[in-house]
């Protein structure tokens, strides 16, 4: 059986924890920092579960991230 690629967008963009869980970044993180309240970029800091019904997708995209 050949290796399996892995999908570096994805990749990039999501992280498998210990347990399995699919996390993602929050969105509006990149630019217009300086406007932006600090309350507003403490919570922007956290990662996200990726919702239930797209995590078997993502998981096809990273084969060798933890199941």
């Amino acid at each position: 059986m050949p290796k399996l690629k892995t999908h570096k967008g994805a990749a990039s963009r999501f992280h498998i924890t210990g347990s399995g869980k699919v996390m993602r970044m929050k969105r509006h993180r990149s630019h217009l920092r300086r406007t932006k309240h600090g309350n507003v970029k403490r919570q922007l800091r956290t990662k996200q579960d990726v919702a239930a019904v797209d995590t078997e997708r993502i998981t096809k995209l990273l084969p060798y991230g933890k199941p």
